[in-house]
């Protein structure tokens, strides 16, 4: 099996409308479509939705279901509200401080600018509270290709001991500036 690329991303959404208005006013996406039926196509269920799909540059398309008859959303209360989330990649800092100030004119709570040591980013919330990212990558070739080197020894390691192996602690370093 070749996989050519993700089709879509599907999240859920409390209102479809107000979902598609805030990814165009706010990060400048594309309406692509929408599809809408009362019976759930794979199950054959009875289940009015709007599914709707949005376009996140270069082929990515993000997509809601709105679904009116099902309990009102929540999260996984299991996972750490940081945990889930959606990152959209900038071109350099100079887009990331404009958004940043779009952001907060828009009246949204801005954390970061974060320094990840290989990029920089900062958070947000949309309307439905799915947690969002802006990121852009500040790394080297070589710092990349060391980090995909040792990825499988970090990996392995973590696998056995359940503790953050040290192969790229000089990131960091980097992050905070030691």
């Amino acid at each position: 099996m070749q996989l050519k690329k993700i089709h879509h991303v599907a999240y859920r959404c409390k209102d479809a409308k107000e979902t598609v208005e805030f990814y165009q006013r706010i990060l400048d996406m594309d309406f692509v479509l929408a599809i809408a039926e009362d019976e759930v196509p794979s199950t054959k269920e009875p289940d009015p939705y709007m599914h709707v799909f949005l376009d996140a540059g270069m082929g990515n398309i993000l997509a809601f279901f709105e679904l009116p008859n099902s309990p009102a959303m929540d999260r996984d209360l299991n996972t750490p509200d940081w945990v889930q989330h959606i990152a959209f990649e900038l071109e350099n800092m100079d887009a990331l401080e404009t958004a940043h100030i779009k952001l907060k004119s828009e009246g949204l709570e801005v954390i970061g600018p974060t320094n990840h040591g290989i990029f920089q980013s900062i958070y947000f919330r949309d309307p439905n509270g799915h947690r969002l990212e802006l990121v852009v990558n500040t790394q080297s070739a070589q710092e990349m290709s060391e980090l995909h080197r040792v990825a499988p020894e970090m990996l392995e390691e973590w696998s056995r001991t359940k503790k953050a192996p040290q192969h790229a602690a000089w990131l960091h370093e980097k992050e905070f500036g030691k």
